[in-house]
């Protein structure tokens, strides 16, 4: 299994070198800190799931909604469309509840929460955008819930107090940043600590905001009904006086309670169905806080779920309670105008005050933590290079505290803000946007229908996935359209960000499942039998024997192929009989490097085989699937000729470049040096051919044999501007295409099949992107000094199917009777085999007038004849071929057997 913590990338931002982290921890082991870290020597795996899961969760979904905003939801909305929000906010958290317990019950999970779950699932490239949005989210919340517990100090202890308050604290912008930046200071200590120690004080907080919710309940009983007057400063300095009550359990005021909107206190608005909500479901926000201590949990897969379910089930009874509770005792003036009104009807008003202050402070903690945690697994990952480095180093116990000095130093940030309203509906939007990113990994995992995706939680599926995706943008809308709208532009940029650096990983892509998912599917849809000569496209299958000479042939290749299949195929010489083992497999990341260097759109197939014949043979019969088979080989040209080395031309492929990645990519174990060191150099005039000329011919007769086209290509070392990084646009080139089989001056029929798909792969060159702009000119060779002029209404009927076949092109006629009179007839043999033997004049006066009128042109085309029957006259057939292309530059001789033109719609 593939190391989870592999590092993506060996190079940080600005080219800045980053050391590798955790290349060697075993899966579900804690990866290693970086050197100078320090190494861990104890285990940081300590919380079971009530410590580590129950208790942060528990307390980060009641904060200090639960204190201070319970009147202000229930006095809107009622009781009976408060109950409502409670239970569309619970459902949709639920679903992705559902989610977050598939997923980590699947396989190890380590650090980072939210953040593991995603970028294993989705990729570093998603995974990375919302991690970060995610850690910005919780250190916003946690300025956030510092300013709110400082609020609420303020006013029992501010110079300005409420009822129950002591003028002890002095108030004022910079006094407010004193004080936060002291509770920041204390969250700080107790986080630098570690979990364990933050796990015992969340835990002591929560036993005291316990305490707090039973005084709510038992003062509903022992407290007795009584009157307030609550006063608001109004417009033009009036002071508004409110009369209010608290009836205790009454029926009447449970009927006043159910329904109804006015005008908020504090903003001057009147509230609707969408604002209250948005401030009901800030409450909901909280469900991840278990999981993102992954890291700390002994066994994360048995705790995240369990202690997140029980957790959502707890607080969404005591919120239904509390509602219910409030409703029947608190007539609605009383809950709508003042939000702190649980002090007013308590027995002992500080055990609310008190709970207010623990729960801001274990909120604080949990945020703080969670972001540390969040913010370390992204330094692990190297994805956002050297800035985030530093954050990767740990403790002697594990604990990351470097990360949780970032997380201080950007929340203390935040705290100079010191008013925070506007970005509470921002990390609100945050939250939701992580929460869908884990519904569609647990989404995508559910589709892609992988074997090993089993996980041991089994109450979900796609269609909860998918309802709490949608659930959770309707949401963000619903809170924020602004802020909605731009934390997914903000995503889109942090998502093209990392793509661009491309930080490939080892970790296996969900889309990888998906598209083979997909591609399985529309392959058996593909039915050859309904294959239709219109829709006939070049599906190719190019011979290479060392692509150091063969590069500019497979990137010419590339430009022909019009969308279709287009695979490398290679023949290696053995017997696996006598081999330990397969030594094919091994060479396929070496070809597949090479495709993604040329920049083709390549599959590669590769055959161990005795002798390169019956290789080619396998691989024309067994390459591809359903109807993406090959239907035209081609080959390089068999000749004398030197090649030249690619490898040696290319920038990408010299030595100036070895240690780099043009696109920082992870290479999948080859560098340019394996890669070089891999293909072999180029033949030397005496070196061995493993390849026979009677082979070469017995290849092209088995292809065409085999009903495939056959396409020959020499020179093609010449052809300059197909590189990936080239500009051409053909503009300046010629494609030059001979119908005429010129080794058969008797041979005038311009209409047959092969030199049909000889104008057909003509006018799908000039498609391409590179040959879009070339001119195409079609030589007709006429003897003009014949008696028969026949010639003249073969060129008429050569410019209507032309026209027939939508092909632009201009038509120039080559008288060739000179040439004609240089070859040698022989009767009694068919024209289409070229067995007799050619005059060397013929050949040459063939070669001469190609080199005459095609000098110019960046590619020939040329009628291929059939090979000959017997094997004893490959080595003519080979001679022929070789004068009569001597020195004419890139050229591709080509034989087709397949009807390809259609004239109809």
């Amino acid at each position: 299994m593939s190391n989870e913590r592999t590092p993506l990338v060996t190079s940080g931002v600005c080219g800045l070198s980053v050391t590798t982290v955790a290349c060697g921890a075993a899966p579900g082991t804690t990866p290693e800190p970086p050197p100078g870290s320090g190494t861990p020597n104890k285990d940081p795996r300590k919380l079971n799931t009530f410590f580590g899961v129950m208790v942060p969760t528990i307390l980060s979904m009641f904060s200090i909604v639960l204190f201070l905003r319970t009147g202000f939801v229930v006095g809107h909305a009622g009781l009976l469309q408060g109950l409502l929000m409670v239970i569309v906010a619970y459902t949709i958290i639920s679903l992705t509840v559902l989610s977050i317990c598939a997923i980590s019950t699947n396989g190890a999970i380590q650090g980072g929460g939210a953040y593991y779950m995603i970028s294993r699932s989705l990729g570093p490239e998603f995974g990375g955008g919302i991690g970060l949005m995610f850690f910005l989210a919780k250190v916003f919340a946690c300025g956030e819930y510092v300013l709110g517990l400082v609020e609420a100090i303020l006013d029992v202890f501010g110079s300005d107090p409420g009822k129950f308050g002591v003028r002890v604290l002095p108030q004022g912008y910079w006094y407010t940043v004193l004080y936060s930046s002291g509770v920041l200071l204390l969250c700080l200590l107790v986080c630098l600590v570690g979990a364990h120690i933050y796990s015992r004080t969340a835990f002591v907080i929560l036993l005291v905001v316990t305490v707090s919710l039973l005084s709510i309940f038992i003062s509903s009983v022992a407290v007795k009904p009584r009157d307030f007057v609550i006063t608001h400063q109004g417009p033009g300095n009036q002071t508004l006086r409110y009369n209010a009550s608290y009836t205790g359990f009454s029926a009447a005021t449970l009927k006043s309670n159910l329904a109804g909107y006015s005008l908020d206190y504090s903003t001057n608005s009147v509230m609707s169905f969408a604002t209250v909500f948005a401030v009901m479901f800030t409450s909901c926000t909280g469900i991840m806080a278990g999981a993102n201590m992954s890291g700390e949990l002994k066994t994360p897969s048995v705790s995240i779920p369990k202690g997140t379910i029980v957790a959502v089930l707890y607080t969404f009874t005591v919120y239904v309670l509390v509602f219910i509770l409030v409703s029947a005792t608190c007539d609605r003036t009383l809950l709508i105008q003042d939000y702190g009104f649980l002090q007013r009807i308590n027995i002992w008003p500080p055990f609310v005050t008190v709970g207010i202050y623990c729960a801001s402070l274990s909120a604080a903690m949990c945020a703080m933590i969670g972001a540390s945690r969040i913010l370390h697994a992204l330094a692990l990952d190297h994805l956002f290079g050297l800035p985030l480095a530093p954050a990767a180093i740990t403790s002697s116990s594990g604990n990351p505290w470097v990360a949780v000095l970032y997380t201080w130093g950007l929340a203390q940030c935040v705290v100079f803000a010191g008013e925070l309203n506007a970005v509470a509906s921002l990390v609100t939007v945050f939250y939701l946007l992580a929460y869908a990113a884990v519904d569609l990994a647990c989404l995508a995992l559910e589709w892609a229908s992988a074997p090993n995706f089993r996980p041991t939680f089994q109450l979900f599926s796609w269609h909860t996935c998918l309802l709490g995706i949608l659930s959770c943008l309707v949401m963000m809308f619903v809170i924020n359209p602004v802020y909605s709208s731009g934390s997914i532009v903000l995503l889109l940029l942090l998502l093209l960000f990392l793509h661009y650096r491309s930080p490939t990983s080892s970790w296996g892509y969900i889309s990888q499942a998906l598209i083979f998912h997909q591609v399985r599917k529309y392959l058996l849809m593909l039915d050859v039998r309904k294959d239709h000569v219109k829709f006939w496209r070049p599906q190719v299958l190019l011979m290479v024997a060392n692509p150091r000479s063969s590069s500019q042939l497979i990137l010419f290749v590339n430009q022909l192929k019009k969308g279709g299949l287009y695979v490398l195929g290679h023949v290696q010489l053995g017997d696996l009989d006598t081999l330990p083992s397969d030594p094919v497999q091994q060479q396929y990341n070496f070809w597949l490097s090479l495709v993604d260097k040329l920049g083709v759109k390549a599959f590669v197939d590769l055959t161990l085989s005795p002798s390169v014949r019956q290789g080619t043979q396998h691989l024309l019969r067994i390459t591809g699937l359903g109807g993406m088979k090959p239907n035209t080989l081609i080959l390089g040209f068999y000749d004398s000729c030197t090649p030249e080395d690619f490898f040696l031309q290319d920038t990408a492929f010299c030595d100036s470049s070895i240690g780099q990645n043009s696109d920082g990519e992870y290479n999948f174990g080859v560098d340019l040096p394996s890669l070089q060191a891999h293909f072999p150099p180029v033949r030397h005039v005496e070196s061995p051919r493993w390849l026979s000329p009677e082979e070469y011919v017995g290849i092209i007769s088995d292809a065409v044999k085999m009903s495939k086209n056959v396409c020959l290509g020499r020179y093609f070392f010449q052809l300059e501007g197909e590189g990936k990084d080239s500009k051409v646009d053909g503009s300046e080139r010629t494609i030059d295409v001979w119908p005429l089989n010129l080794l058969q001056p008797g041979s005038r029929d311009y209409q047959d099949v092969c030199s049909l798909f000889l104008l057909q792969m003509a006018c799908v060159l000039n498609m391409s992107n590179k040959w879009r702009h070339a001119r195409m000119r079609i030589f007709l060779n006429v003897e003009t000094e014949s008696s028969d002029q026949g010639w003249v209404v073969n060129e008429e009927t050569f410019r209507e199917l032309l026209k027939k076949l939508r092909i632009r092109a201009s038509i120039k006629i080559v008288p060739w009777d000179s040439v004609v009179q240089h070859h040698a007839k022989s009767d009694g043999v068919p024209s289409s085999e070229p067995t007799q033997a050619l005059s060397e004049g013929f050949l040459s006066a063939v070669n001469c007038m190609l080199t005459e009128h095609s000098s110019q042109a960046a590619v020939r085309f040329l009628y291929l004849p059939r090979p000959p029957a017997h094997r004893s006259q490959s080595q003519q057939y080979l001679a022929q071929l070789e004068a009569v292309t001597y020195g004419l530059g890139p050229t591709l001789l080509i034989h087709g057997v397949t009807p390809v033109t259609y004239t109809d719609l």
